[in-house]
């Protein structure tokens, strides 16, 4: 199926359709392997005897990326203080199928049906009207990157690959325009200053601590929402994320989110991303002729990608 999508001109409601269709697809696979499926394996370890975060020697397999919509559905801490989630959150927008996989959302009833997001007055501003018009100006349904940590809630396979000697690790995403993100691991700091420029993805860096990744990342740039709902950012984001691989077809995920522009205080979200250990990353290329771009407009009727008259 991903396959056929290479050529297709994509509005924001097309890829949020797409999207939609290929979580149902990964959750009938899922349910297909059936409840007698065998334990899984024990965490497969590198040489050295740090966890394994992708392949086997010898194996194909992927990380089965959920399609979590709304980061507001998945939010486990608010300013250090554990938050309940509230029963039926993250049951994929609308009800739809794709529950088993964590695709939350809900419906869209703005700022005020979150009162756990630590909004400031301007940010829920954005995320209500971002719900008014159904998230008609979302970034990544104009085949931009989606940014961290959205690229672990975009509904397509990525692997991990780890260069020890190197000290560096890479994540490679099949969707999302096809992107890869490096970490550093020779524990530099991040640039300060100008030299700190600001980008989709922003700068890595990460560490060991016992089994557990710990990614730090800054430097976003403001062209990017934390997720499709619409949560917006500043480019003052920091994010912190956790990567951990209890057994060999679990990676489980969190971050916390501390961007004092938009929010009064960090909040952290987390979720498990499924092993697939029979699929591969195939091409994907969202941007391919998509002269549908030039012709979009704004509110007020100027072009958003092309130029001004």
């Amino acid at each position: 199926m991903r396959n056929r999508l290479n050529r297709w001109v994509l509005s924001a409601s097309t890829a949020a359709i797409l999207c939609s269709l290929l979580a149902m697809s990964s959750t009938a696979r899922s349910q297909g392997r059936g409840s007698n499926e065998a334990p899984s394996e024990p965490t497969p370890r590198l040489a050295d005897g740090t966890p394994n975060l992708g392949r086997i020697a010898g194996e194909p397999g992927v990380w089965d990326v959920p399609y979590i919509t709304n980061m507001a559905d998945r939010i486990v801490n608010v300013g250090g203080v554990p938050h309940q989630r509230e029963p039926g959150a993250g049951r994929g927008r609308g009800g739809a199928p794709g529950a088993a996989r964590g695709g939350g959302g809900g419906g869209r009833g703005g700022a005020r049906s979150e009162p756990h997001v630590p909004f400031m007055p301007w940010s829920a501003a954005v995320y209500d009207y971002n719900s008014r018009n159904e998230s008609k100006y979302d970034p990544e349904g104009y085949c931009l990157p989606p940014g961290g940590p959205r690229m672990m809630a975009t509904p397509y396979p990525m692997e991990i690959i780890q260069l020890p000697q190197q000290k560096r690790i890479f994540m490679i995403f099949e969707g999302a325009t096809h992107i890869w993100r490096e970490i550093s691991m020779d524990g530099r700091p991040h640039p300060q200053g100008d030299a700190l420029n600001p980008t989709y993805l922003g700068h890595s860096v990460g560490r060991w601590e016992g089994d557990t990744l710990v990614v730090d990342t800054v430097g976003f740039n403001e062209g990017t929402w934390i997720d499709y709902f619409g949560h917006p950012h500043t480019d003052m984001l920091h994010v912190v994320e956790r990567f951990t691989r209890p057994n060999k077809n679990t990676l489980h995920f969190e971050a916390t989110i501390d961007d004092p522009g938009a929010y009064t205080k960090p909040f952290t979200v987390a979720w498990d991303i499924p092993w697939d250990p029979k699929d591969e990353l195939k091409e994907y290329i969202c941007q391919e002729n998509n002269q549908f771009l030039l012709r979009l407009t704004d509110d007020f009727g100027e072009p958003i990608f092309g130029r001004r008259r």
